[in-house]
């Protein structure tokens, strides 16, 4: 085909583009229409899309919430054992559709005190994902912590995966991680005896 004969092929699909109207815009967006291809790409179809970058997705700071990094169980006035967090870290992936993919990695450490004695205890960890006031997604879960005989502490750790935040809050969603839920400090009971009821 000589340049001409190009140049009248390329006015043909120009004007049948014109005269077609939202059709011809529909063939542009799905990248179905080879002389579009050929003016964006180069060629006559359209290149595969590049994945999304992963260190472009947002990823907030883990916030852990007053309070929630121990925890202690008292007996009589006397700390039994102390869970406390020690690290935590987040990693956030692209998810299908503009959606986040979040996964949470927590260690803790269980410690005894001095009325304390070696076993297996339970920390209560609760992940919180969230969107302003909107709860995305909470997980809670009770890791094992066993302390063996001679030892004075002992550490945990399990990855929380599978949360997704969708593509609406993708950019500005919030990660939470505490402790909570678990043995707190036991209600006194009065000891003083009751009142004797007044005489009829």
């Amino acid at each position: 085909m000589t340049a001409g004969g190009f140049l009248k092929g390329c006015a043909v699909l120009l004007c049948g583009a014109a005269l077609a109207g939202s059709p011809a815009r529909a063939q542009e967006d799905d990248g179905s229409n080879p002389f579009l291809n050929i003016l964006r790409y180069g060629g006559t179809t359209k290149p595969p899309e590049a994945p999304p970058n992963p260190d472009d997705t947002y990823c907030p700071i883990i916030d852990i919430p007053e309070g929630g990094a121990s925890l202690q169980s008292l007996a009589g006035g006397t700390v039994r054992h102390q869970i406390a967090l020690a690290q935590v870290s987040r990693e956030c992936a692209p998810g299908p559709g503009g959606s986040v993919l979040v996964k949470v990695g927590v260690q803790g450490r269980a410690l005894l005190g001095p009325g304390g004695s070696p076993g297996r205890f339970e920390a209560p960890v609760t992940v919180t994902v969230k969107h302003g006031s909107t709860i995305l997604a909470r997980r809670s879960r009770r890791a094992a912590v066993t302390i063996p005989t001679g030892a004075a502490s002992a550490t945990f750790a399990f990855v929380e995966d599978g949360i997704t935040v969708p593509a609406t809050a993708a950019a500005d969603f919030e990660i939470e991680v505490g402790l909570g839920g678990g043995a707190s400090k036991p209600a006194r009971r009065s000891r003083k005896p009751a009142a004797a009821a007044p005489a009829g």
